[in-house]
């Protein structure tokens, strides 16, 4: 069982307080939570997209294979060359085959945690049948079944991410990360007016003790998709003064968008997005989404009205 301490790193981690979990103090080298807390602040890291950081926490001559593979997929999202991503990816791909020996230096922990990390760069690469088998489709992992209903849903399949959720209640106790995966699920597909994840998130903000920018942005996001407009710009306004990120900056211009009155704010706030963060889903989506149309323009032309004499 994780101490008190652990209990608390791996809670902000979950709900996305990296900020909060960076800030607290490593433990003693020698505390049996050390390395759990270090593997921890340098994921946060990572979440903040800001690999570098997690690189310089990171021992750099460590045999462990959970900072081996910590270490290759802050590597994978840091690396701007093709070349340097693959070679991340290969080293991921041969660890995946050493940790099946024994001379491996981890604990199963170790390995699980190694099975998530490089599920994550994989399914980061597109590369999603190899991340689902890299995670393990009988796996008894939460983090893995996390990282696998993601990828589900990101593939359009969320009767597979509902299968792999129920499968998971038959082992996993009732903690914190299955409720934030079955919220996920119903986020996706709309479940009774997205009123799960609506309570679940209120609920965690409602923590003295947590402070998470994400989850205001995921209640944000969640009032978006149940038409409550003005609240979900309340949220998102609150995440954005805490922490500038593409996702809530991203979910702020839809949220201005839907506000009648406020279509010039939407449009100078998407000009600037687009050009800030071309590269995010919404905006490649949105680019394809307009070249389709353009093309399809073009494709029929406008009958001339007769003129009434």
């Amino acid at each position: 069982m994780d101490s008190a301490y652990l209990y608390r790193v791996k809670q902000q981690f979950i709900l996305g307080a990296y900020n909060a979990l960076i800030a607290m103090p490593l433990p003693d080298p020698n505390s049996p939570d050390y390395i759990s807390t270090l593997l921890y602040q340098a994921r946060a890291h990572i979440a903040l997209d800001d690999p570098a950081s997690a690189l310089k926490i990171l021992p750099g001559d460590s045999e462990n294979v959970a900072f081996k593979a910590v270490s290759a997929l802050a590597r994978f999202i840091e690396a701007d060359e093709a070349s340097d991503k693959e070679a991340a990816l290969e080293e991921l791909r041969d660890l995946s085959v050493e940790i099946e020996s024994d001379d491996i230096d981890g604990t199963e922990k170790d390995k699980a945690l190694f099975r998530v990390l490089a599920g994550t760069a994989f399914a980061r690469a597109g590369e999603t049948e190899e991340a689902l088998e890299t995670l393990g489709s009988e796996t008894e992992d939460l983090e893995a079944v996390a990282v696998i209903v993601q990828i589900y849903l990101s593939i359009h399949r969320p009767d597979l991410a509902k299968k792999e959720f129920e499968r998971s209640k038959r082992w996993a106790e009732d903690d914190l990360l299955l409720q934030l995966i079955e919220s996920t699920i119903c986020l996706v597909t709309g479940s009774d007016s997205y009123s799960d994840p609506l309570s679940f998130y209120s609920e965690q903000i409602g923590n003295p003790s947590l402070s998470s920018p994400r989850l205001l942005t995921s209640r944000g996001v969640t009032r978006v998709l149940r038409g409550e407009v003005d609240a979900a710009k309340s949220d998102l306004e609150e995440s954005l003064q805490q922490q500038q990120d593409a996702e809530t900056l991203a979910a702020f211009v839809v949220a201005t968008g839907l506000s009648p009155s406020k279509m010039t704010d939407a449009n100078e706030l998407w000009t600037k997005f687009a050009s800030e963060h071309a590269s995010h889903p919404f905006v490649t989506d949105m680019t394809e989404k307009d070249a389709l149309f353009t093309e399809s323009v073009t494709k029929y032309t406008v009958p001339t009205l007769p003129v009434l004499a």
